[in-house]
């Protein structure tokens, strides 16, 4: 509803009305101080709009999808799919990535012709072995959750998943499979002084950052750009076994 201004009043009653200027000032602080109170609510709903860019906002399923963190020191991976993943020539049971698969043939063919026999004892695991391993040695062997993960990745958060993690062993020491006691195998040894060439690395180290035991054993492949993005993409140090 509006206010009927003098300006809406004919001109002939207008000369009759006795004082018209009047009710017009009586009538103007309520219109200034409408008038205030839009501008101030309008400016109140600019400075409350969100200036979030919609084209770039997180949605969300993009936050539901967001990398995991990191568990009782080690990182998530998911299952390479069986398509990508080559049978070992040493051991078909055992699978690798292809350009991991060749890659550990040749390194073991290169020790063969130095007298080391290098042995593969575990490639590719997907996360139902690893919830296995994870839990039911746990309650074999009595360890709490943090114990075992120092040894062991959950599932869900080991390298093995990724298809480019191997351990490794020495034929001819089988007592030593899986045990930091490898360390004093020549194949150990040999595997310090020639693995990267092949583009194969030691996973734990002594005091590696994770606090993951160290296993001379676990070594991993990073000769081609998905390997780097698992394990070094946007996270600065190793990942977990």
């Amino acid at each position: 509803m509006g206010f009927q201004y003098d300006d809406d009043v004919p001109v002939a009653i207008r000369s009759e009305v006795p004082a018209p200027k009047a009710r017009t000032n009586r009538l103007l602080p309520w219109a200034v101080g409408g008038a205030i109170a839009v501008v101030a609510i309008g400016t109140w709903a600019i400075v409350q709009r969100p200036t979030t860019n919609p084209d770039t906002a997180v949605t969300p399923a993009e936050t539901e999808t967001a990398p995991s963190e990191a568990l009782l020191g080690h990182r998530p991976y998911a299952d390479a799919p069986a398509e990508v993943l080559t049978p070992l020539a040493s051991n078909p049971d055992i699978r690798l990535r292809s350009p991991a698969a060749k890659a550990f043939d040749n390194l073991q063919a290169a020790a063969a012709r130095e007298g080391i026999r290098l042995l593969p004892l575990s490639g590719f695991r997907s996360k139902q072995d690893q919830q296995a391993l994870f839990f039911d040695v746990k309650a074999e062997r009595n360890q709490s959750v943090t114990e075992r993960a120092s040894v062991s990745a959950p599932p869900g958060y080991s390298e093995h998943h990724t298809g480019y993690a191997i351990d490794i062993g020495d034929a001819d020491q089988p007592a030593t499979h899986l045990e930091t006691t490898f360390e004093q195998t020549a194949a150990f040894r040999w595997l310090q002084a020639n693995a990267k060439r092949f583009s194969f690395e030691l996973s734990f180290p002594r005091n590696n950052s994770q606090q993951v035991s160290y296993e001379p054993w676990h070594w991993r492949f990073v000769g081609d750009v998905e390997s780097l993005r698992l394990f070094y993409g946007d996270r600065g140090t190793p990942a977990a076994q």
